[in-house]
């Protein structure tokens, strides 16, 4: 297979984890004789600083160009000041739109071998395996704003159109994993959460294998903590989606584990780790790469059609994860290079194995 990729590595530990995960691809290329091509470009501070413009023209040209797009993160204390006109984040977000990418998809498994690093009680955590489907072009992050000396409006806005192709994507995704959907919203207070509701429900009538329940985004982030196992596929509007995610990092143990796929109607996707720029170890080989590579093998399964290759570089991760190869923030000594080159060592390993 012949594809482009866009690498943004972006501000922070991004480079160092986008490396990592660009190794890991070009080493599923050599095995499997496909020929990937990688371009780089600028976006967040790193754009700011070079351009002024946080998605630049060139940027936003190769990207959609591209076959898929690997994203490292945006945005550090430089630019933090949150009353600048230009700010890391706004290129992301533009970047979201530009792309029409409106559902975004976080996996959440916990590893056996992790689960002492999460809060919450290991029995608990037997048989987590949760993917959420978070609206990402729509509600209070691209609606409407104000400010004046003493109030401040974020219009949170959605229609039927939105809401109904990112539920479908929930759904489809249902159908591949337990058939169990569960809605989040706020439908006892706000409008726009009514609207989902009312949407949801009339889309799963198409889907009749697949069980909907509803739940209010208070009583889902106790839910999640106190009985995360019973849910699969969870859809929800943009804010709470953002927030709910981040909360259930901490049943896998790290942020530093979890990837990302953000897609739309075509094929090609943003992928990218769920963790910040974390600019207090960037530069110091610190930074976990796996949530990196997770996503580069989201990116081979959900862009590229490559099954097998995806599942051979979840299955690398796991194979490192229980050998104890791992980053301070999964309690191990290993600096960023060494795990990603633990994970290509373990690649070669389960190819070899395959094709003996």
């Amino acid at each position: 297979m012949k594809a482009k990729i866009t690498l943004l590595p972006g501000d922070g530990i991004g480079p160092e984890v986008v490396a990592s995960a660009v190794d890991v691809l070009k080493a599923v290329a050599t095995k499997y004789g496909h020929d990937f091509s990688f371009d780089e470009q600028l976006i967040g501070g790193a754009a700011i600083d070079a351009h002024g413009d946080p998605l630049p023209p060139a940027t936003v040209a190769s990207c959609q160009s591209a076959d898929a797009v690997l994203l490292g993160a945006v945005g550090g204390p430089k630019w933090s000041d949150p009353n600048a006109k230009v700010r890391p984040e706004q290129g992301l977000l533009a970047l979201r739109a530009t792309l029409g990418v409106y559902a975004n998809l976080r996996p959440v498994r916990v590893h056996p071998q992790l689960a002492n690093l999460s809060p919450l009680k290991n029995e608990k955590l037997q048989g987590v395996d949760l993917l959420f489907v978070r609206e990402l072009t729509g509600g209070a992050y691209f609606g409407a704003k104000t400010r004046t000396a003493d109030t401040a409006t974020d219009e949170c806005k959605y229609t039927v159109t939105e809401i109904e192709r990112a539920t479908r994507r929930a759904f489809e995704f249902a159908r591949g994993r337990k058939h169990h959907v569960t809605h989040v919203d706020k439908a006892n207070v706000l409008e726009t959460s009514r609207l989902w509701r009312s949407t949801v429900e009339r889309v799963a009538k198409d889907y009749p294998d697949v069980k909907l329940e509803h739940q209010l985004v208070d009583s889902m982030a106790m839910l999640l903590l106190s009985r995360p196992s019973t849910y699969d596929v969870i859809v929800t509007e943009n804010l709470f989606g953002d927030i709910l995610t981040d909360e259930a990092a901490a049943l896998a143990g790290s942020l530093g584990l979890l990837p990302s796929a953000s897609l739309g109607d075509g094929k090609a996707g943003l992928y990218e780790p769920i963790h910040g720029s974390a600019p207090d170890i960037a530069g110091k080989g610190l930074a976990n790469p796996l949530g990196t590579i997770l996503s580069a093998a989201l990116l081979l399964r959900c862009s590229l059609g490559l099954e097998t290759e995806a599942r051979e570089i979840e299955a690398a991760v796991d194979a490192v994860i229980a050998q104890g190869t791992l980053t301070r923030d999964l309690g191990g000594s290993a600096n960023t290079a060494e795990v990603a080159a633990a994970v290509l060592r373990a690649l070669v390993a389960a190819h070899e194995k395959a094709v003996a």
